[in-house]
């Protein structure tokens, strides 16, 4: 059985899709997955990168692009009412949902990301987010630290890992970014023998030829 490790903020609507792809892209296979809340913005600071949503231009057309991708996947995928927004309530309240030690199971993962990105609603409005602890009913308190502490030590170790963006599903050794990378790690999970070959480690050697100042 394979490991994939999928690591995502519900600030990210393309980790939303892929949240809703996972179960048809694996059906089938041996696998388990382990859902890993990590905070992007800060993973964005440590590697000094704008976000999509930063960036003029770029911000409508990934608004675009993940509507048309709900609508041609068929997921249901609403804009909410501001974004971006600070996740950061989310997240900790995903990581209370789970016993120290373990991580948030599925169930909860959905239900926030849906709080997010179905409805077209205010995704950090207090009594949102209240009616949501309610019902998800978290072992831990989101405020406390220890949850605080399993939120920064996940964002921590998927950067040590090599994690630059989300959603991001780890098998092995190997990171796969994006919704788009679905059918790579299907790929991969089926023992396709493209990723024994050159072409995965010599992607990593090519020379830089110049640098911006």
């Amino acid at each position: 059985m394979h490991t994939i490790d999928f690591y995502f903020d519900p600030i990210s609507p393309y980790a939303a899709l892929a949240f809703e792809r996972l179960p048809e892209a694996l059906a089938g296979r041996s696998v388990a997955v382990r859902y890993l809340p990590i905070v992007f913005g800060a993973m964005l600071k440590s590697l000094d990168h704008k976000g999509p949503a930063e960036i003029p231009g770029k911000r409508d057309w990934t608004y675009r692009q993940v509507l048309w991708l709900g609508h041609r996947l068929g997921v249901p995928l609403d804009l909410p009412a501001a974004h971006p927004f600070n996740p950061l309530p989310l997240l900790r309240l995903l990581w209370a949902t789970a016993p120290a030690g373990q991580t948030p199971g599925r169930h909860a993962v959905e239900q926030v990301l849906r709080h997010v990105w179905r409805g077209g609603q205010d995704a950090a409005d207090p009594a949102r987010l209240a009616a949501l602890a309610a019902e998800l009913a978290p072992q831990r308190d989101p405020a406390s630290d220890e949850v605080k502490a399993a939120l920064r030590e996940a964002t921590d170790a998927a950067l040590a890992r090599g994690v630059f963006g989300v959603p991001t599903m780890a098998v092995a050794d190997k990171l796969f970014w994006g919704l788009d990378a679905m059918d790579m790690v299907t790929a991969y999970l089926d023992g396709d023998a493209w990723f024994d070959g050159p072409a995965w480690t010599a992607a990593a050697t090519l020379p830089v030829g110049v640098r911006r100042s």
